[in-house]
């Protein structure tokens, strides 16, 4: 069963700009910090990148399946479920575009709806 986020968590993340994400090494290391853009929809967390690719942290974060994230106010580990263009993904099309207006154009296309991924607070 997948933990829930709280409602003060859910708030912190909606209000940041970015989230910050370590993901985890195989030995539990933390990698650096890197700042992507994030949106609340349906009190679950979403991220994607732009361009699905096997490098960079979405690379990273695809292989571990498991992260650190922060915004300000809260940090959390969380795992990583990548649930690609799910039917939920029109939600969080909608809570790119509210949240990022025009700028979520590359947020919102079909390869970007592609790699979207779920973050869930470990329980």
């Amino acid at each position: 069963m997948t933990a829930r986020w709280s409602t003060e968590d859910l708030r912190l993340t909606e209000a940041a700009r970015e989230l910050e994400i370590a993901v985890r090494r195989a030995d539990g290391e933390l990698r650096k910090w890197v700042p992507i853009w994030v949106v609340v929809a349906g009190e679950q967390v979403y991220v994607r990148t732009w361009h699905r690719r096997d490098t960079g942290w979405y690379g990273q974060a695809l292989r571990a399946r498991r992260a650190r994230v922060r915004v300000p106010g809260m940090e959390a580990d969380v795992t990583i479920e990548d649930i690609g263009d799910a039917p939920v993904t029109a939600d969080v099309d909608a809570a790119y575009r509210a949240k990022y207006g025009q700028g979520a154009g590359s947020m919102v296309s079909d390869t970007a709806t592609a790699s979207t991924l779920r973050l869930d607070p470990e329980q």
